[in-house]
């Protein structure tokens, strides 16, 4: 199975640390600076770079720049619903 997802991130923010037991992730930056940490990893990407989310890595993406980040991500696996993403820390309590 796959999905394709437009995923936008405002100056500042970042999404929670998580990961997920059914899918692996592809990130293509698409628009602006992006951080992220893959486990102990961390990498700074910009338009034109990508980077692959294994199936159960601890993953975070920040946007440390001046404008929206903007990146395409391709999941894929054995299972895409929304209530395989396991959050392990939430700067916005969620």
């Amino acid at each position: 199975l796959w999905k394709i997802k437009k995923i936008q991130v405002y100056p500042g923010a970042s999404l929670s640390l998580q990961l997920h037991k059914k899918r692996a992730e592809h990130w293509i930056i698409v628009e602006g600076l992006a951080k992220i940490e893959i486990d102990e990893k961390k990498l700074n990407l910009k338009a034109n770079e990508s980077c692959f989310v294994p199936i159960g890595a601890k993953h975070r993406l920040s946007n440390p720049g001046e404008s929206t980040l903007i990146i395409i991500e391709v999941q894929s696996g054995s299972y895409l619903g929304e209530d395989d993403i396991i959050i392990l820390k939430d700067i916005y309590g969620r």
